[in-house]
């Protein structure tokens, strides 16, 4: 019996990389691999559902479940997770050295509603007293001119969010102080520690301190699956998650190899033993049970932003049948 060919667009990470080259298979499927930059796998799934399955941001997945009908179904894997306190920059010319300086600035963001950003502004408003709506966002290109939303949005008349000039980018508009600060999940290319700077220099730390409070490690992209997809073939949901997370173990022994380093990180075997002992060993973990008060978080913070229609359960993200592991 011949397997289902199916398309999954995703980026070439560890965790990964035994579906990328075929040591592991999904079972009942001819899995196609193709690795291709965040931004662009984004834009072509959201935009023309280009690939039967993709990796997505997890906000822009949760902002399609309002769409009627909605386009796609994920399921409980999580290609990225990052800390964001690293990702607020500032522009030296606006003055701003503790995050309550934010207040009344102008904020650069490549969209309103990318992960990212919706991460930073919940974190700013929970931990640091800086309310959503007390700032203006200005959206458009981090380093070319003219990047749109890739969802039409309708947000509460509270959250002001305004474009940049067509011919301009983000990156530069921070660096002569025409934007006070950024949100962004890539470093501005203008970044140099004199023009722009990070509001949290001592990042690490600070986002250690966030873990070590709220135990939250922020999820960023999820498995979204093409909705007529899975709906012809339920079965894919529960095949596609058994086979992320085992090529996920795979990389989870890779990295405690000390026969040799199986990754280019000289003290691999301290930094390991650091985060296992702060995160535990299952450090990014996959499924509902073990994510479910960070997918809550998230998910508050979408609906505070005005980016969901109501507020979500995490269980109604995700496919049905991936909602609970098989044990024998």
């Amino acid at each position: 019996m011949s397997k289902l060919q199916l398309s999954l667009a995703c980026w070439n990470y560890d965790r990964t990389r035994a579906l990328a080259d075929g040591s592991v298979q999904p079972d009942g499927i001819d899995l196609n691999y193709l690795d291709m930059p965040v931004e662009e796998t984004f834009f072509r799934m959201v935009r023309f559902r280009e690939f039967d399955v993709a990796e997505m941001s997890l906000s822009s997945y949760t902002v399609s479940l309002f769409k009627d009908p909605s386009p796609f179904i994920a399921i409980p894997v999580f290609p990225s997770r990052f800390f964001r306190h690293s990702c607020i920059y500032v522009s030296a010319k606006s003055g701003i050295k503790t995050p309550k300086d934010l207040i009344g600035k102008k904020i650069g963001v490549p969209e309103y509603q990318m992960t990212a950003p919706v991460w930073i502004r919940g974190i700013l408003s929970e931990h640091y007293g800086v309310p959503v709506d007390s700032v203006t966002y200005y959206t458009g290109g981090e380093e070319e001119p003219g990047r749109p939303e890739k969802q039409g949005l309708d947000l509460p008349s509270n959250i002001k969010v305004k474009s940049i000039p067509q011919d301009k980018t983000i990156s530069q508009m921070l660096r002569d102080g025409e934007l006070d600060a950024f949100h962004t999940a890539r470093a501005p290319s203008t970044l140099d520690g004199i023009n722009v700077l990070r509001l949290f220099p001592d990042y690490a730390q600070v986002e250690r301190d966030y873990y070590r409070k709220t135990k939250i490690f922020p999820i960023m992209h999820t498995v979204a699956i093409r909705r007529e997809v899975y709906e012809k073939n339920r079965w894919i949901a529960q095949a596609l998650f058994k086979a992320f997370h085992e090529a996920q173990r795979r990389t989870y022994e890779d990295l405690k190899e000390t026969a040799a380093l199986k990754a280019m990180v000289p003290w691999l075997g301290a930094v390991m033993d650091e985060t296992r002992a702060e995160m535990g060993d299952d450090y990014w973990a996959y499924g509902l049970d073990k994510n479910y008060e960070t997918l809550q978080t998230f998910l508050g913070y979408h609906y505070e932003q005005g980016l969901s229609k109501r507020l979500l359960k995490p269980e109604e993200l995700f496919a049905p049948e991936t909602l609970e592991a098989f044990k024998i």
